[in-house]
C-alpha cells in the first residue's frame, strides 16, 4: 500500500483525488448550491441570480486574495471544480499549497464568463478557506514542537464527506497522515479490548494482527501499519514483554507526561522497537512537553476539528481577461 506520508504535495493530492471521494464531495457541492442538473442546461445556469442578468454574461477577471496570513491548502482542487461545474474559466495560480502568505497576498486569478465564475465562487471559498484553516492550525503545532523528532498525525476526527481533503491540509500544514479510515489500517482500541485482562492482552493482540494482515493479504493488498491503543503502563509492559505482539505501533491513550517518560523508559529498555504514540486531549500549550517526553508520534485530533476557516475573498477587479 502507497506511503502516503512519502509522497510529495501535488502525489499525495492526486493518490487521495483517484479514490473518487473529492470528485463525488465536488459532485454533491455543486449540486446543494444551484440544485440538482437540469438536462440540457448548463450546471452554473442553477445561480439565478446571474442568470437573470445581475451579473455581466462577458468575460471577466477575479482574483482569489488571503485576507488574512496563514497557510494556504485547497488550491489543488480548483482546476476539477470548475470541471466539475461546467464553469469556462481559465485559472491562474499565484500561490501554492503548504505556502504560508501573508494577509493581502494573491492566491490566483479566474478569467472568463462572470456568471460562471461567481456561481462557483462560494464552493471555491469555503473549501480553500476551510482547508487553509486546517493547514494553518496544523502548522502552529508543527512550529510548537520545532527541534524535537516527533511526528505530528492527523486523527479520523474529521468533517464527514471532506475527511481526504482535511487530511491534505493536514500534510500542507506539515504534519502527516494517520489511516485514512477502518480498511487500510489496523487499530486496536480501548472498545476492543473491553473484558481482556493484560495477561490475555498480548496473545488476542497477535491474534488480532494476523487475522488482518491475512485478510487483507486475500484481498491482494498490504495494512499501512498495526496498532493498539493502552490506556496503562502494565498493558504496555504485557506488549513489550510479548515483542509487541505483532504490532507495529502502541498507543499510549491519555497519559501524563510522567506516564509518558517512563513508557518510554520501558520501551527502550526492552528489545521491543515498537513505536510509541500519544494521544488524547493534546492542546496546543502542552504539545512540546508530550513531545519532549522521547515519543515518536503524537496524533492530535484537534488538528482537524478545532481548525477555524481563514480568511479568504473573490473579487473581480475587471472586464476581460489577459493574453497570458
Amino acid at each position: 500500500m502507497t506511503d502516503l506520508n512519502a509522497l510529495t504535495l501535488s502525489d499525495l493530492y492526486t493518490e487521495l483525488a483517484r479514490q473518487g471521494f473529492v470528485r463525488r464531495l465536488l459532485e454533491l457541492a455543486r449540486d446543494e448550491d444551484l440544485g440538482p442538473p437540469a438536462p440540457g442546461c448548463a450546471p452554473w445556469q442553477g445561480d439565478v441570480t446571474s442568470t437573470a442578468g445581475l451579473a455581466s454574461g462577458a468575460d471577466g477577471t477575479a482574483t482569489l486574495a488571503a485576507r488574512q496570513g496563514g497557510v494556504i491548502a485547497g488550491l489543488a482542487t480548483i482546476p476539477e471544480l470548475l470541471e466539475v461545474f461546467g464553469v469556462q474559466a481559465r485559472w491562474m495560480p499565484a500561490a501554492a499549497d503548504g505556502q504560508r502568505v501573508e494577509g493581502g497576498a494573491t492566491l490566483g486569478r479566474l478569467c472568463g464568463p462572470l456568471g460562471q465564475v461567481l456561481a462557483v465562487e462560494r464552493t471555491l471559498l469555503n473549501l480553500v478557506s476551510r482547508l487553509s484553516g486546517v493547514a494553518t492550525r496544523t502548522a502552529s503545532f508543527v512550529q510548537a514542537v520545532a527541534g524535537i523528532d516527533v511526528q505530528l498525525l492527523d486523527t479520523r476526527k474529521t468533517t464527514p464527506g471532506l475527511r481526504v481533503l482535511e487530511k491534505y491540509a493536514v500534510r500542507c500544514g506539515g504534519g502527516f497522515c494517520h489511516r485514512i479510515g477502518l480498511q487500510d489500517a489496523l487499530l486496536i482500541k480501548d472498545n476492543h479490548l473491553a473484558g481482556i485482562s493484560p495477561d490475555r492482552l498480548a496473545a488476542f493482540v497477535r491474534s488480532a494482527v494476523e487475522r488482518a494482515r491475512a485478510a487483507a493479504a486475500e484481498r491482494g493488498v498490504s495494512l499501512r501499519f498495526a496498532e493498539v491503543e493502552v490506556d496503562s503502563l502494565d498493558q504496555l509492559r504485557a506488549l513489550l514483554d510479548a515483542g509487541g505482539a505483532g504490532a507495529d505501533i502502541i498507543l499510549l491513550d491519555n497519559m501524563s507526561a510522567a506516564m509518558l517518560r517512563e513508557a518510554v523508559h520501558m520501551r527502550d529498555g526492552s528489545k521491543c522497537r515498537v513505536l510509541l504514540e500519544a494521544s488524547g486531549g493534546v492542546r496546543l500549550d502542552t504539545v512540546r512537553n508530550l513531545a519532549e517526553t522521547g515519543i515518536d508520534r503524537i496524533s492530535v485530533g484537534g488538528l482537524t476539528h478545532q481548525a477555524v476557516s481563514i480568511d479568504i475573498g473573490l473579487d473581480v477587479i475587471s472586464a476581460g481577461c489577459p493574453e497570458s
